[in-house]
């Protein structure tokens, strides 16, 4: 006898695949204004800075050290204009090899949806410290961020949400807590897509070989630990 699990077939196999595709289109909808944020927030200054630029070099004698300044400024803007370019990319396109440390991985998450969550009255508090090993970075973006976005679809603001992880034998396990807060309920605003369900969760956490539990308001993710050979 055998405790191996048994293979799908097909039809079970393909299922899987389109429910995960599926909650992956749904999350990436509901990431687009976050997306959006990021690309534009290094390009803003450039236009700001030239018209500076441009005021100067009119000037009958030009301070060209403020010049100077003002052109180091907007290459700078415009390097990390280039650099959050290729991040986008790489949530869009992940690259199957990258992996990332729980502190970094979180952060990452964290950092994409903070000020949209804030405008709709949620509070994220990172708890996450330094914890060793690696998981697979494309694994835990599509996961945590589905289950930051499906826990506040789930419950009204204002609420504050409390991010922890802890390395196991088994994997990095984090976890994800909200609470009622007294602060401000943010801004009647309404999702630019269809609200995330369990089910998107589950899905995007079976396609990216992780495990998801629901106790209430408290929300556990399991991501197994990358081989030590790949590297972020």
């Amino acid at each position: 006898m055998t405790n191996a699990t048994p293979a799908l077939d097909q039809p079970a196999a393909l299922s899987i695949v389109v429910r995960a595709d599926a909650a992956r289109y749904a999350l990436l909808r509901r990431l687009a204004p976050s997306i959006r944020h990021h690309l534009v927030v290094n390009l803003q200054p450039i236009g700001l800075i030239y018209e500076v630029l441009e005021r100067r070099l009119r000037a009958p004698s030009p301070d060209l050290v403020h010049v100077h300044q003002s052109a180091q400024k907007i290459n700078a803007f415009a390097k990390a204009a280039l650099n959050s370019c290729h991040d986008v990319v790489s949530w869009l396109a992940p690259d199957g090899s990258a992996t990332t440390s729980a502190a970094e991985g979180v952060r990452e998450c964290v950092g994409l949806l903070a000020t949209s969550l804030s405008f709709r009255g949620y509070a994220v508090r990172n708890e996450t410290g330094a914890v060793a090993g690696q998981v697979d970075r494309a694994a835990i973006r599509n996961v945590l961020t589905a289950a930051l976005v499906h826990a506040t679809d789930n419950r009204p603001p204002p609420a504050e949400m409390f991010i922890t992880a802890q390395g196991e034998s088994a994997g990095l396990r984090v976890t994800l807590a909200l609470r009622a807060s007294s602060s401000s309920e943010g801004f009647a605003n309404e999702a630019t897509y269809r609200h995330l369900e369990w089910a998107d969760v589950q899905a995007l956490a079976a396609a990216e070989s992780a495990q998801v539990e629901r106790d209430g308001d408290v929300l556990h993710i399991m991501f197994p630990w990358a081989p030590a050979m790949r590297t972020g």
